[in-house]
């Protein structure tokens, strides 16, 4: 497509010296320009998707991906229930839960809880909260009066493995001085650290007697969590669960209860998407400016080309030759900067607190206890692609009217 000669003419005009050093500036700030912008696209990218996943897989492995919940009321034949619904092809575990919210309370230190009363098997399901014990033995969730606690609520309430946590609910029981909010004392048991703030902070497990006694549900259960193959594909296991329920219950998925997180992450990643996207056109734009610069430098030595034979196409593919080598260099650039600051964005934000004194990122606004990333190869190659085809259009108009210069014009008054 290009000749030596024309790669040669445009190597020569982006590695300018002396006089003309001023225009080879110009055009490596382009270059520079396209490569931050693809790496910044790169970089936002991978965290947006890192966040997405890691906050998907900490909600998907402490709540269940169907919950069928009780309309009004406690469900009270829930055994019943539980065995149908464990019975529906595609349905891995249904497990009964109370669910309400408690103080948890302990040496005048008093926090708000969601408290989750479970048994020792349904407790070994979720896998996120299995995988995370910090401190004890879930094994020794079994019996009654136990409990277990997120790590940062056990540092916030300053208590540990065998400690005594008290929970005072929203229930009322009668007392001989009247109707008071039921209490009751838990032992510690293990603490866990799934890595999103919201969880570790707040919820606590107990036994589901207990947990029904707390909140005076009687024998019935505030719902039956469902986990099922395919988390990504719904509708069809909630059909098959409607008709167990019947008009007992309704069934609700997680993408319901937890709409907000999603719907606000995919704006914000599309709207990101978008700004960054400016990025690179405006360093598009820089290229064509630096580009007509050059034309307006080079105005004699495309005459004397012209002059000497070269075709209109042959100045043209010089100077797209050129916008686009800016392009190409700038891209891979932005690709190399991108990956490495993706592959070792943890060491540099700790590299970066330690050299600022303070925490960047801090797990109360951001949920998560790390800053992750993931790579879509997918995304990546579009951004890739992206900046060349803007680079690649770039360069056609300056080329364009480099191809138009009349020799005999040009060499006037030379």
């Amino acid at each position: 497509m290009f000749s030596p000669f024309e790669r040669m003419i445009a190597g020569r005009y982006l590695r300018a010296r002396g006089q003309e050093s001023f225009i080879s500036v110009v055009v490596w700030f382009s270059l520079i320009g396209i490569a931050i912008g693809v790496a910044t696209l790169i970089v936002v990218m991978s965290v947006m998707n890192g966040f997405r996943e890691q906050l998907l897989d900490r909600i998907l492995g402490l709540n269940g991906h169907i919950q069928v919940v009780g309309i009004g009321e406690p469900i009270y034949d829930y055994d019943a229930m539980t065995l149908k619904i464990s019975g529906i092809e595609g349905v891995l575990r249904a497990a009964p839960v109370v669910e309400g919210q408690s103080m948890a309370t302990n040496g005048g230190r008093a926090y708000g809880a969601v408290t989750r009363g479970m048994e020792l098997e349904g407790l070994k399901s979720l896998t996120a909260l299995a995988n995370g014990i910090v401190a004890g033995k879930l094994d020794d969730f079994d019996g009654r009066g136990v409990a277990v606690i997120g790590r940062r609520l056990a540092e916030k309430l300053r208590i540990g493995i065998g400690d005594k946590l008290t929970l005072i609910s929203p229930a009322r029981g009668s007392t001989p001085f009247g109707a008071a909010p039921l209490q009751k004392a838990f032992r510690v048991v293990a603490l866990f650290d799934v890595g999103m703030y919201e969880y570790d902070s707040s919820f606590v497990y107990i036994p589901n007697r207990d947990a029904r006694a707390l909140f005076k549900t009687g024998e019935g259960v505030s719902l039956i969590e469902v986990m099922v193959t395919d988390p990504e594909n719904l509708e069809v296991h909630k059909d098959r669960i409607r008709e167990v329920a019947r008009h007992q219950a309704r069934v609700i998925d997680w993408r319901y209860t937890n709409g907000a997180f999603v719907n606000a992450l995919n704006v914000e990643r599309n709207v990101m998407f978008l700004i960054l996207t400016l990025i690179i056109l405006v360093a598009a734009f820089n290229i064509v400016s630096s580009l007509i610069m050059l034309v307006k430098d080079k105005t004699r030595d495309i005459a004397v080309m012209r002059a000497m034979g070269a075709t209109r196409g042959m100045i043209m593919r010089v100077f797209v030759f050129t916008g686009t080598a800016i392009g190409v260099i700038g891209t891979l650039a932005g690709f190399g900067l991108g990956m490495a600051f993706v592959l070792n964005i943890n060491a540099i934000k700790r590299g970066l607190e330690s050299l600022t004194g303070t925490e960047l990122f801090s797990a109360e606004i951001f949920f998560l206890s790390k800053l992750p990333a993931k790579v879509d190869s997918f995304e990546v190659g579009m951004v890739v692609v992206m900046a060349l085809v803007l680079s690649f259009l770039a360069s056609l108009y300056p080329a364009w009217r480099a191809a138009q210069a009349e020799p005999a014009s040009a060499l006037r008054y030379e």
